[in-house]
């Protein structure tokens, strides 16, 4: 079975408000969706990412540069591909953007497979448990946001079944940002899952002056807590400093990258994101690296992918989602079939492939041109 053609589609969905972190500002909900077809009429369904400026270059490279390196090939001859469309690394200047479309192409394909086969991904790629916990990002800062906001903010997630939250914070200093993670604690309960995410706004100084003072809340992850330009050197500090497992992975988007944080000793676990780094195949060798080093695996956001992946793997943790309606229209709308949250678990989609079937009304209405 061989690979015919593609149509890359991108979609825009504006949201009501900002759902922005400490270094960044979230206005739409964008995605890119791959549909790759074959010579005896089999066609994927996957979306990927959320990258909010360049979908429409995304998907003009899929079709225009990446197609053409795959062109011909068997569903099956996944490495043949990647290899075939990441040499491309060499020549096209913007390598993130790039490794974004590669991602996109690899999971079509490997949705492609399990088409074929009848199969899910999650089998395809170890098949370890059906289902896991799941966890909604939250805690964004907003205008006139007070602290019993936050107390109703993280009942909604228990409400709407979330085993836990992923908690924003590296926008103000270390000791405001503490008294609202003790907030989302005590309205939390003790049993609920909170991790905090600094999304690289502290110095690996402030970091560990905040960790020290939410150690006793509980948490399960610090995320990304020292800036960008040095933050695998940080992070090892900061580490060494605290009881709270560092994580980080999600910037990266190669499995080189993911090496370099395991040799520096910077992370307990890795966030590693597929759909930002070359797809399925490249997480599986990140995943490797990371069982062999004793790191667990985490996934940024993409529960449509990372639920099949983390449940593949033994080292797998929470899947994560916009459990606030208004953050991810995608996940709440789009994906029709999506399978239900019940008591913070979500079963992994068992139909062929990732399993994804999609609203074309919405995919027509947000249609990038």
């Amino acid at each position: 079975m061989r690979i015919t053609a593609v149509e890359a589609i991108a979609v825009d969905i504006p949201l009501s408000r900002n759902f922005g972190g400490s270094t960044y500002s979230v206005l739409k909900r964008s995605t890119v969706i791959t549909r790759l077809r074959t010579d005896e009429g089999l066609v994927s369904n996957v979306y990927n990412g959320d990258n909010r400026a360049h979908g429409l270059h995304i998907a003009a490279l899929i079709e225009r540069e990446l197609f053409n390196k795959i062109n011909g090939l068997s569903i099956y001859e996944r490495e043949l591909a990647w290899e075939r469309m990441f040499a491309l690394t060499h020549t096209i200047g913007d390598r993130k953007l790039l490794l974004e479309a590669i991602a996109c192409v690899d999971c079509a394909i490997w949705d492609l497979n399990g088409r074929a086969l009848g199969k899910s991904v999650r089998e395809l790629t170890g098949g370890y448990r059906r289902e896991l916990p799941i966890i909604s990002i939250g805690g964004y800062y907003m205008p006139g946001k007070t602290h019993a906001d936050i107390g109703r903010e993280i009942e909604s997630y228990r409400n709407a079944g979330m085993a836990g939250c992923k908690f924003k914070v590296g926008g103000l200093s270390p000791e405001e940002d503490a008294e609202r993670v003790a907030v989302a604690r005590k309205a939390a309960g003790d049993d609920f899952i909170l991790c905090v995410d600094a999304n690289r706004g502290w110095s690996a100084e402030d970091a560990i002056r905040f960790a020290r003072l939410v150690e006793k809340h509980d948490i399960r992850w610090f995320e990304e807590p020292c800036h960008w330009y040095d933050d695998a050197a940080q992070m090892a500090r900061v580490r060494q400093a605290i009881t709270i497992p560092v994580t980080a992975g999600q910037s990266e988007i190669t499995s080189h990258a993911i090496r370099r944080l395991i040799d520096a000793k910077a992370v307990d676990l890795v966030n590693y994101d597929a759909s930002e780094g070359g797809g399925v195949t490249d997480w599986l060798r990140a995943a490797g690296l990371c069982r062999a080093a004793g790191v667990a695996m985490a996934h940024h956001e993409e529960a449509q992918i990372a639920s099949h992946l983390l449940a593949a793997v033994p080292h797998g943790t929470y899947a994560e989602c916009f459990a606030d309606p208004a953050r991810d229209p995608v996940w709440q709308l789009m994906w029709i079939n999506r399978p239900p949250i019940r008591d913070g678990i979500m079963q992994v989609a068992e139909g062929p492939g990732f399993g994804i079937e999609l609203d074309e009304d919405m995919i027509r209405k947000y249609r990038s041109n």
